[in-house]
């Protein structure tokens, strides 16, 4: 299936969840928030989110500064 991923084209495993997307992408483990279509999903739901083809993700990391 065809997603959206933060503006570029990505191809996903049917069932793909939206917490392996965030592993596949490197991001596990680390502050960030994810919006799939414009909606916000907590993190609590990320492991129980499937994915669907043509969806919009964003998913954007939270940078410490001083």
């Amino acid at each position: 299936m065809k997603i959206q991923l933060n503006g570029k084209q990505q191809q996903l495993e049917p069932g793909t969840t939206l917490q392996q997307l965030i592993e596949q992408q490197g991001l596990a483990g680390k502050r960030l928030a994810a919006e799939v279509n414009r909606e916000i999903i907590p993190r609590a739901e990320h492991p129980n989110y499937v994915l669907n083809d043509q969806d919009s993700v964003e998913i954007v990391q939270a940078i410490g500064g001083g």
